[in-house]
């Protein structure tokens, strides 16, 4: 293992790796303080050779990485690749292709929904992964041989895993299956963070269209905010002080100090001021622009125990293809395939319409039955008799 903190040392690491076929990355990274995630390190395993970069290190220059992670001919490696791709993204402007997550891999390949890394590792590396310096402060120096050292595991594992994985998905022939998630996991709209947008994240339970034009607005705010001060957005208005605002509207100091959470010292100061601008704002909105309420869609009455028959034959058919339930359909689709045969579901599409789709429709239409046999469950084909 190589510790790198110097650039010269990170050119040339970057160099031996640009005619690798992949090379397996993760990061380490801390934002409990901060809006945007502070990159600490990134761990990189080549065939012959694995690294940690100390992205932190005095007048270290990254572009050589970067440089790596753009580079269309190397494959790059992650285990839940999404926070590494948004660190990357913020960074760059642009996303580390081509691409390979093994924790979808994984799921398509029978280990279950979201598997961790230690499971992963265990079962295809047979390698034990010691979690307990999981929550350290990877922005302190000088880092101890045993930060490096589980640093490192998280890549070098890694590499078998992801072989056996391929090798899997290219006998199976199911390397297709992992095209729609990789292409969301490269869209850089994943990884936008959209101001006006903001609002969408936030539980609310109905509400006016003033109410969610108001709400648009001071969350729009506090997402700006939070970024130019780069500190965490709850740090700066919690949620439930943001949606208190929205439902009273306060349009003066002394309505604003009685928002739970907030108080005079803030409603008086440069934030109260900032955040009486944005309800004001959300409230001089037109009708006509502000976010429609959404209205619950209840099932039609009857649909509960079909659904629940739905649910049981997803776990059969995923359980028999050895793939996760999560790939192939969720709670809320199997409510749409109940009542609509051409709902707008993935499940009803491709390869999961072949794996389940299809029987889908076939037991909703009374096509096939669902009985039970000792500890098993069984699927008869009423067509056939």
């Amino acid at each position: 293992m190589n510790l790198i903190t110097s650039t010269d040392e990170l050119v040339a690491f970057c160099a031996r790796h640009a005619s690798s076929d992949y090379i397996t990355v993760d990061t380490e990274f801390l934002r409990d303080k901060t809006y945007w995630p502070q990159l600490c390190l990134v761990q990189i395993a080549g065939a012959e050779e694995a690294a940690v970069i100390d992205t932190l290190a005095p007048g270290i220059d990254l572009s050589s990485l970067y440089a790596l992670m753009a580079d269309p001919h190397v494959l790059k490696v992650f285990h839940a690749a999404r926070q590494d791709i948004e660190i990357f993204y913020h960074l760059t402007g642009t996303i580390p292709q081509p691409l390979f997550d093994t924790q979808v891999a994984a799921m398509v390949c029978g280990f279950g929904d979201a598997v961790s890394y230690e499971t992963l590792a265990g079962k295809l590396a047979g390698a034990r992964i010691d979690k307990s310096s999981r929550f350290t402060d990877w922005a302190h120096r000088p880092l101890t041989p045993r930060q490096l050292e589980y640093a490192v595991a998280d890549v070098t594992h890694l590499r078998p895993a992801y072989e056996k994985l391929r090798d899997r998905l290219e006998k199976s022939g199911r390397a297709s299956w992992l095209d729609e998630e990789m292409a969301n996991l490269t869209d850089p709209a994943t990884y936008r963070l959209e101001p006006a947008e903001a609002w969408k994240r936030l539980k609310t339970r109905g509400g006016t269209r003033r109410f969610l034009s108001i709400l648009r607005e001071i969350a729009s705010w506090r997402e700006i905010a939070a970024q130019q001060r780069d500190v965490p957005r709850g740090r700066l208005l919690r949620d439930e002080s943001l949606l208190e605002i929205a439902a009273h509207a306060p349009t003066t100091i002394d309505d604003l100090a009685r928002i739970r959470g907030l108080g005079r010292s803030v409603a008086e100061g440069k934030l109260g001021g900032e955040m009486l601008a944005a309800v004001a704002r959300g409230s001089a909105a037109p009708e006509a622009e502000a976010p429609e309420p959404q209205q619950r869609t209840d099932l039609p009455p009857g649909l509960g125990p079909l659904v629940d028959l739905l649910r049981v034959l997803l776990k059969l058919r995923c359980e028999e293809q050895d793939v996760a339930q999560k790939l192939v359909a969720n709670a809320a689709e199997l409510e749409m395939i109940a009542a609509d045969d051409e709902a707008a579901v993935p499940s009803l599409q491709g390869w999961r319409f072949e794996i389940f789709g299809r029987d889908a429709l076939a037991l909703k239409h009374g096509k096939l039955a669902l009985t039970a046999r000792g500890k098993r469950i069984l699927v008869v084909d009423l067509d056939r008799g």
